[in-house]
């Protein structure tokens, strides 16, 4: 009996724990599925939705970081890295770091995953040197954000972001070269770990500061800062509609902040908000003969009045208003700045109408007595037979050829109504060297 019992037990122990063993599990609901698989998916990755970005960090690699805190750096990068959505066609990343000299780790067009990305800040090398911020900044304006090195073009509006991470005091000048990038549409992070100069930070990053510019007491506290990022770079606000940001033409939002846009042909003043016209023809070799003008997109050549372009665009030739057939000049058309002038020849004048000419007559005032004649350039008095001019040119006299020798009575022997013996009735004879000589006498009429 006691064994009956021992067996029964054994058996119900038995089966119980078969009954355990092949019992099916329980399957979920499709809906909870569902639940279930974006339960997960929000765990294992922090990335959010957000717009493109062209992404550089800055990193201060001088050799006041100990090598620990370095990977901490490192470590930081990579977690804000999580819930950047990297991609050619989303946000680009890139990195430089620098002491006494700049390490271009990678461009915002060498890699084109994530995963890339990480490998490379796992790889990097401490360079333990100096710290010349104001050089790095530099060079992040001037090669970091080109569109060579992977940057997007700027019209496409894709916000450009530096984060800077710097432990120490730079070593050479930050605020011109750092006003400068923000000028150039960069929007700059200024991170400070231990005892950096807040004042310098505030140089560094763009406004407001309260959003830019952060620093913590040591770089194990840097990991701090990742949800303040993760808030910043996903958040979904537009500023330009939230904040009053007075831009004068143009307001491109961008994570936790915006930036004032000039149209093309306008550059951004030193405030920030209002544009200017850009001045191209102060900046370029334009080689225009007279007047450069600046417009949109650059610039073109323009002539002063009474010229016109010529085919090479930038020379300047004297219009010809005579040319164009529409003076009515009678005689002769002389061109000038912006219109012409008629003239007439030799001799004559310009009437009243501008267009006309007539003969100028210089005996109209001249006074002779008797007659003149005009000549091309002054006037010729004239007497009737019988006189001669006198030394005025102007007025004349009766000629007395009796007077002036002309009468010929010493060398004609006819006798004239005019020239008549004195003695009628006899030849008058004189006596002279012991001749006889015939006289006559002129006798005027």
């Amino acid at each position: 009996m006691r064994c009956l019992f021992l067996a029964l037990c054994c058996f119900v122990s038995c089966d119980g724990f078969l009954f355990q063993r092949w019992r099916p599990e329980s399957t979920p609901a499709p809906h909870q599925n569902e639940i279930l698989k974006k339960t997960v998916k929000s765990t294992t990755t922090a990335q959010c939705k957000m717009m493109p970005l062209d992404f550089v960090f800055v990193i201060d690699s001088s050799r006041s970081i100990r090598p620990s805190d370095y990977e901490k750096v490192k470590t930081f990068i990579i977690n804000l890295l999580q819930f950047l959505d990297v991609g050619p066609d989303a946000t680009r990343v890139g990195l430089l770091q620098y002491g006494s000299e700049i390490q271009n780790e990678f461009s915002l067009n060498t890699y084109r995953t994530k995963k890339e990305v990480e490998r490379a800040v796992k790889s990097m090398q401490h360079l333990a040197t100096g710290t010349m911020t104001g050089l790095a900044l530099q060079y992040t304006m001037d090669t970091a954000f080109t569109e060579e090195e992977g940057a997007r073009p700027l019209e496409l509006l894709i916000p450009r972001i530096a984060m800077v991470v710097t432990d120490g005091r730079p070593q050479d000048e930050v605020e011109e070269v750092a006003d400068q990038a923000r000028q150039a549409g960069i929007q700059i992070f200024a991170i400070g770990v231990g005892r950096v100069d807040m004042n310098t930070l505030k140089a560094i990053g763009s406004e407001p500061h309260s959003e830019h510019v952060h620093l913590v007491a040591n770089f194990s506290q840097i990991e701090t800062l990742i949800s303040v990022f993760q808030s910043k770079l996903c958040g979904e606000r537009d500023m330009c509609e939230v904040v009053d940001h007075r831009c004068q033409h143009i307001c491109v939002s961008s994570p936790a902040s915006y930036r004032c846009k000039c149209r093309p042909g306008y550059i951004l003043n030193p405030d920030g908000k209002t544009c200017r016209a850009e001045d191209i023809c102060a900046e370029v070799e334009h080689g225009c003969q007279h007047i450069c003008a600046n417009i949109r997109n650059g610039y073109e050549c323009h002539c002063h009045p009474g010229y016109q372009l010529t085919i090479d665009n930038k020379t300047c030739n004297q219009i010809d208003y005579c040319d164009l057939g529409l003076h009515n000049c009678e005689q002769d058309c002389v061109s000038i700045p912006e219109s012409y002038i008629c003239k007439c020849g030799k001799g004559y004048v310009l009437n009243p109408d501008k267009h006309t000419c007539k003969k100028i007559d210089y005996c109209e005032k001249y006074g002779c007595e008797q007659e003149s004649m005009s000549t091309d350039r002054s006037c010729v008095c004239k007497c009737r037979a019988g006189y001669r001019l006198r030394p005025d040119r102007k007025t004349c006299q009766k000629i007395d050829h009796c007077v002036d020798g002309t009468h010929g009575c010493n060398r004609s022997l006819k006798t004239q109504k005019m020239l008549v013996f004195a003695n009628a009735e006899k030849d008058i004879s004189s006596k002279l060297m012991g001749k006889h000589v015939k006289v006559w006498i002129c006798v005027r009429q």
